[in-house]
């Protein structure tokens, strides 16, 4: 597997993950960190990675 594949496939992995945290844990209380923003967190470092494996997909095909 090509290294923008694998950027690809585990920024699309975090995001999904983030985003569920960030639908499903409102009312879910954690003593240090709030799971909401966690998802959201984890959402912005998902869309990066699959930003950075499209930007490397497409310099590797010139």
């Amino acid at each position: 597997m090509s290294k923008a594949r694998g950027n690809l496939l585990e920024g699309a992995v975090t995001f999904v993950i983030g985003l569920g945290l960030w639908r499903f844990t409102g009312d879910v209380e954690v003593p240090v960190v709030t799971l909401t923003k966690v998802g959201v967190v984890m959402m912005c470092v998902g869309g990066v990675l699959v930003a950075a494996g499209l930007w490397q997909g497409a310099r590797s095909r010139t």
